[in-house]
């Protein structure tokens, strides 16, 4: 497996690949208002990581780089459990400089023990339009 820059090549396979992903781990929201573009919306301005293998794309990370914050990562379901998440999270780990954070759907349990599987620690919570998070952090070299 292979991570590297997005080029737009990638833009319609991605926002396909963010559809689906939603739709499929955030099941307890309404989709009927999701649209493709909205992966153009959601990582406008952020540096996007692509996982590929073989020529084919796995997955992708969206990160505000100069906030160390991981804003998007998302794995094709037909991949999901095969260390592409992982892969990218590496990835995105390795480009923060100081301590990284994220914030993740309180509901979205699968998310939450991954990161805490990955080293990552809940410090606090919020409510967003998809419903409550937790803020999660992560200190750079702590793996």
């Amino acid at each position: 497996m292979h991570i590297r820059l997005f080029t737009e090549a990638d833009r319609p396979f991605l926002r396909t690949l963010f559809l689906a992903a939603r739709k499929a781990s955030w099941h307890w929201l309404d989709s009927s208002g999701w649209r493709l573009e909205d992966f153009d919306r959601t990582t406008l301005g952020e540096t996007i990581l692509v996982a590929e293998e073989d020529g084919h794309r796995l997955g992708f990370a969206a990160v505000l780089k100069n906030d160390n914050f991981l804003h998007s990562l998302f794995v094709d379901p037909a991949v999901q459990r095969r260390g592409v998440g992982s892969a990218l999270l590496q990835a995105v780990e390795q480009s923060f400089t100081s301590t990284g954070a994220l914030k993740c759907l309180s509901a979205n349990r699968i998310a939450r023990q991954f990161y805490q599987q990955h080293g990552w620690s809940e410090v606090a919570t919020g409510e967003s339009e998809q419903g409550e998070y937790v803020l999660m952090h992560y200190i750079a070299g702590q793996r």
